[in-house]
């Protein structure tokens, strides 16, 4: 019809989230919290509220948070594009440990061998259930590299998130029985 506009919409859930059309990567992210500070969803849910992500109802930027007792918190809902890696959100999951400083705030790998192994059982989970999962890479893999060199140099990081090497501990770790 002549005049008139045809607006394409991108789908989104009952919470008004845009839905995700592909799924081949998952970040690890870390909570930057001191070690031992046992946070969770809702302070995390109240962080990105604050930085105004999400809604009313869920602001959580990340699709799932492993608890230092190893306790796994949903938040954004799966299917749906997250808030935690610009640029990669709209075609991954993002997995959230708590902790990653030391006590005096500076990043460290504090987690402990119980969220480790529910971390690799979570992304032996999404593996089995999204064939399409290419990658698994810390927050911190996904910086710019800067000189061009084809690697992500600690120097390149924008963040030190998750505070360990991805692609160096998942292959040894076990999943939890």
């Amino acid at each position: 019809m002549a005049g008139s506009t045809c607006e394409h919409k991108k789908p989104v859930d009952n919470l008004g989230f845009s839905v995700r059309k592909v799924t081949d990567l998952i970040v690890v992210h870390c909570s930057a919290t001191k070690e031992g500070v046992n946070i969770g969803l809702e302070e995390i849910n109240d962080w990105h509220k604050r930085r105004g992500w999400g809604n009313d109802t869920l602001s959580c930027g990340y699709h799932e948070i492993i608890r230092i007792d190893g306790t796994v918190e949903s938040g954004r809902p799966l299917h749906t594009v997250g808030a935690h890696s610009r640029g990669h959100n709209y075609r991954s999951i993002g997995i959230c440990l708590v902790g990653g400083l030391d006590s005096s705030g500076e990043p460290s790998n504090t987690f402990n061998s119980t969220q480790l192994c529910v971390l690799k059982s979570r992304i032996d989970f999404y593996r089995s259930k999204f064939p399409s999962i290419t990658e698994v890479v810390g927050h911190r893999d996904l910086s710019k590299d800067l000189d061009g060199d084809g690697i992500i140099e600690s120097h390149e990081w924008v963040k030190a998130c998750p505070c360990f090497n991805v692609s160096e501990v998942m292959p040894q770790l076990t999943t939890c029985e």
